[in-house]
């Protein structure tokens, strides 16, 4: 199947929307069952503020939806298959350590154009 250019720049969005530690903390808790803002908030450790943002840009992209309840949102996970995205990049990262041993937190990228 071959994919349009459009197509890989909206990939890159969705790609984008998971490459940030807070954001696939929420969705990796999403995966669970619903949470309320508050809950997300508590578990990513920023400010309400940081942590609406993170959720507004999930929730353009139709990662996660929300919904009222009293006073509280409610966040829920829209497209589950977002969480296989964990197993591939652990994946990705044991094999780059097999044989090395260096800390997980502290792999980075190869430098470009070498």
């Amino acid at each position: 199947m071959e994919l349009s250019r459009e197509q890989f720049r909206n990939q890159a969005r969705i790609l984008k929307a998971l490459s940030h530690e807070a954001r696939l903390l929420i969705v990796h808790r999403l995966h669970a069952g619903e949470c309320s803002a508050g809950e997300l908030t508590a578990l990513v450790g920023l400010d309400q503020s940081t942590v609406s943002k993170h959720l507004a840009m999930l929730r353009g992209l139709g990662i996660v939806e929300d919904r009222r309840k009293g006073s509280s949102v409610i966040y829920r996970l829209c497209t589950p298959c977002v969480v296989s995205f964990f197993a591939c990049a652990s994946q990705v990262l044991a094999e780059r350590c097999r044989g090395e041993s260096v800390n997980s937190t502290q792999v980075r990228a190869p430098a470009m154009g070498r």
